[in-house]
């Protein structure tokens, strides 16, 4: 009886937190469909009239088009870089024995506790000097630096749960290192690179601060910014539709890429609860 209540109270409050963050969502739907003055004087009514007109406001005077495409180029080429930097150190770090393994480690924990705001002058400053100011590879570098120290310390936990018997086994078959690493390591440590992809790619999407920092050329800005750019050049002449419709161009593609991998997220979180 009181297992049957905590499963049904379990229900109960997963469908209520489902629902907060569903109608959320289909709220800015159906105000991405309406017209501006629907939105401010009948927000919370369905719209008598559809319209995706807002979508092309967004796209082509708003500039979100060009935001849309930078960040999709910015976010696929680091993530991929992530993973693979990040997958080569945790290997290491997590299966080798050597002189300061300890200390390189403890140098990118030290990477983890560093506030953003903190690096923001010195960061400006240097990719001044590199000529990575208003440049899409400089982004590219800046958002790799950040997102190495959290991924390698999630990855090292993942190659710690493959057994080294696996490892051994290779050796013995005539692998060398990068084999062992490339043909049997990288390929079980799927679901932890996996999980480490959705999470930086989550994050690169939807980051603002440093993208506003060091994009100030409007061909080259990220969608983050480009959205709260329609808020501070329009101001009290918003475009509410434009801003609704780009808010829903801004999580389609997060949206999408969680919903193909979202098994293999699900495995990844469940990977370390199994002992090799």
């Amino acid at each position: 009886m009181n297992r049957s209540i905590k499963y049904l109270t379990s229900h109960i409050f997963l469908i209520i937190l489902s629902i907060l963050i569903i109608v959320p969502v289909i709220w800015v739907f159906i105000n991405s469909v309406k017209n501006s003055a629907d939105i401010l004087l009948k927000p919370l009514e369905f719209p008598t009239t559809i319209t995706f007109e807002n979508y092309t406001n967004a796209w082509n005077e708003a500039g979100l088009g060009t935001g849309f495409i930078n960040s999709i180029i910015v976010t696929m080429i680091a993530v991929s870089l992530i993973v693979i930097i990040s997958a080569m150190a945790a290997y290491v770090l997590s299966r080798k024995k050597f002189k300061y393994r300890i200390t390189i480690q403890n140098i990118f924990l030290i990477g983890l506790m560093l506030p953003t705001f903190l690096a923001m002058a010195p960061l400006f400053l240097l990719m001044n000097s590199l000529n990575l100011v208003n440049s899409i590879p400089g982004l590219i570098l800046v958002y790799i630096a950040y997102s190495l120290s959290f991924t390698i310390f999630m990855l090292i936990a993942f190659f710690n749960q493959i057994p080294k018997s696996l490892e051994e086994a290779a050796i013995i078959d005539g692998c060398g290192p990068y084999k062992v690493f490339w043909k049997v390591m990288f390929p079980l440590a799927k679901p932890g690179l996996i999980s480490a992809a959705i999470f930086n790619f989550v994050g690169i999407w939807n980051e603002y601060i440093l993208a506003l920092i060091l994009i100030t050329d409007d061909a080259t800005k990220t969608l983050p910014v480009k959205l709260a750019n329609i808020m501070m050049v329009q101001q009290y002449h918003t475009d509410w539709g434009a801003l609704y419709a780009g808010l829903v161009l801004s999580f389609i593609p997060v949206t999408i890429f969680y919903l193909i991998f979202q098994k293999k997220l699900i495995e990844g979180s469940t990977a370390g609860s199994v002992k090799g």
